[in-house]
């Protein structure tokens, strides 16, 4: 039996964030309970989805030059080390962390915070480790040289 080229993630990234976003929010519905000045956490809020997004494209336009695939549950070609990737390993998650800070600070609720270290666990887990497995079989030394070089987040 031939072995899949993916590392059989459990779920895309950007759903497990969501999922945290929508129990927070679900819960911010009935029962708001504001963290920032409005002002602030809009300001606040725009900014830090703003920085998310845009990292996630430089990152996306890297990728496509290099010819690899951004979704993880497509087969990767090749190991980034430069750009976003000279400073972590998951510069995409990170990216998306800022996204769901600021969509916290844009709705203004504490109540989003208690969800994300559910999704990190649940990205460390589900995802970062299986990605690491997946990547150390597929690209042996390289990729162990890399991950000796660069932190798994920043």
């Amino acid at each position: 039996m031939m072995k899949k080229d993916t590392p059989n993630v459990i779920a895309p990234p950007p759903l497990i964030f969501l999922s945290g976003l929508l129990l927070g929010g679900i819960i911010a519905w009935f029962q708001p309970f504001p963290i920032l000045p409005k002002t602030i956490s809009i300001v606040l809020g725009v900014l830090l989805i703003v920085a998310g997004i845009g990292a996630i494209v430089m990152i996306w336009k890297q990728m496509h030059a290099a010819k690899t695939n951004i979704e993880p549950w497509k087969p990767t070609t090749k190991i980034l080390d430069t750009g976003f990737y000279g400073y972590s390993r998951n510069p995409i998650y990170v990216a998306m962390i800022f996204i769901y800070l600021g969509a916290s600070c844009l709705f203004n609720s504490i109540w989003f915070l208690p969800f994300l270290p559910l999704c990190l666990l649940t990205i460390h887990f589900g995802v970062i480790l299986r990605e690491e497995k997946y990547l150390e079989g597929k690209f042996g030394e390289d990729y162990l040289n890399y991950k000796s070089k660069v932190r798994r987040w920043i």
